[in-house]
């Protein structure tokens, strides 16, 4: 029988690492610490669930299809705030509207490559679009980033070859926390631009970025959606990862196409995470804002506590939005420390060997911390565990 490309594509990284916990159990003295995943643990405020329950119960449209590329009313909301964030003008056309923002990548490779085309991921990379590459059949070309964990423009510039069709950037980064220099950014831009690449960029994170003002000036270059796509999801900033709302900004043209992949795999966002998602925008800027500060606060605190770290030789690569990105000092692998983690010290994360292709060193002495669920208090009893090991 024929191997799938599914089949050869790596099991997700956030399940595997939860079949650790199997048999696993914690002392009351010592509870499990779960720095493991990139998401709100706790719902939306009750102001937004209100909301939504009222509209759940009350309008017949939370229960129909709708527009493949997302509600009119949002995407117009969208554009104007995204026009709001970077200083630009954005139609509500060259919007859209999608389940989730891993969705919003899937479709866009979908509708931009073919089997055998290249994409260039720096790396360490976000593992999800890692694997729908491998699925779809794109070589993933790894972009090798150094102790700053940022991706040189003149390296990638040398990896391009007649298949490449894209380069992919993540900024505030999952999973190096690392929020991109806006040079950076239009230096990839013009890259892209000079040699008739998208450039997909992810924000995912950028409600929580700690920069004041536009992180970049892409929105503004003339031209900009034949170039960049935008990547964005809600999830993040209204604690709506269950509803599956992210979006896309791109020429309403590339968006036709994008239409095609969105219709056959989910027909339109769901009603109720749509509602949610313009609802947090038009009454929310102020909890938002509230969000990031206690974000920031808590990046804070690690590099408060950074040193209780550094002087057991655990070394600081990148560090905001929601990950700290470390390199451990034990002469063993990421992987198998992470695995040993669990039962020893009562810590779930993951290694960094689930961001790197399996050839490269790097990734056995790096560690991805989620910090974004743990208080002050929780950093710090973190960093004590952490600073307890011995291997």
């Amino acid at each position: 029988m024929t191997r799938t490309r599914t089949a050869a594509t790596f099991a997700p990284p956030v399940m595997e690492a939860r079949r650790w916990l199997e048999g696993v159990m914690f002392p009351e003295n010592r509870p499990l610490i779960n720095v493991s995943q990139a998401a709100p643990v706790d719902p939306p405020p009750l102001v937004l669930r209100q909301a939504m329950a009222e509209f759940a119960v009350t309008e017949d449209r939370a229960h129909v299809y709708g527009p493949v590329l997302g509600n009119p009313d949002l995407r117009t909301e969208l554009a104007v705030q995204i026009g709001q964030h970077y200083a630009a003008e954005i139609a509500p056309d060259q919007v859209a509207i999608t389940s989730g923002c891993n969705q919003a990548f899937a479709a866009t490779i979908s509708a931009i490559t073919d089997e055998g085309d290249e994409v260039i991921l720096p790396t360490p990379w976000y593992f999800n679009h890692k694997m729908w590459l491998d699925m779809a059949g794109v070589h993933a070309v790894d972009l090798k980033t150094g102790d700053d964990l940022l991706p040189d423009p003149d390296a990638a510039r040398a990896l391009i070859s007649d298949k490449t069709r894209a380069i992919a950037l993540v900024t505030p980064n999952n999973p190096g926390g690392v929020e991109y220099p806006a040079g950076l950014v239009r230096a990839f831009y013009d890259l892209a631009r000079e040699k008739g690449l998208r450039l997909l960029v992810d924000e995912t994170y950028r409600d929580f970025d700690s920069r004041s003002g536009p992180p970049h000036d892409l929105f503004a270059q003339s031209g900009w959606d034949e170039t960049l796509v935008h990547l964005y999801s809600f999830s993040k900033a209204y604690r709506l990862t269950g509803h599956r709302v992210g979006a896309i900004a791109t020429s309403a043209d590339l968006l036709a196409e994008l239409e095609k992949f969105l219709d056959t795999v989910a027909i339109c966002p769901g009603q109720i995470g749509q509602f949610a998602a313009l609802w947090g925008m038009k009454n929310l800027s102020q909890w938002v804002a509230g969000e990031r500060d206690e974000i920031l606060d808590r990046r804070a605190a690690i590099q408060e506590q950074l040193p209780r770290l550094t002087d057991k030789g655990w070394r600081l690569l990148g560090l905001g939005a929601y990950f700290a990105y470390f390199e451990h000092p034990f002469d063993i692998s990421s992987d198998e420390l992470a695995r040993r983690l669990v039962p020893e010290a009562g810590v779930l994360l993951l290694p960094g060997t689930m961001f790197v292709p399996q050839d490269d060193p790097a990734g056995k002495r790096q560690m991805r911390i989620a910090f974004a669920n743990l208080d002050r208090s929780g950093i710090a009893q973190l960093f004590e565990r952490l600073r307890a090991l011995s291997f």
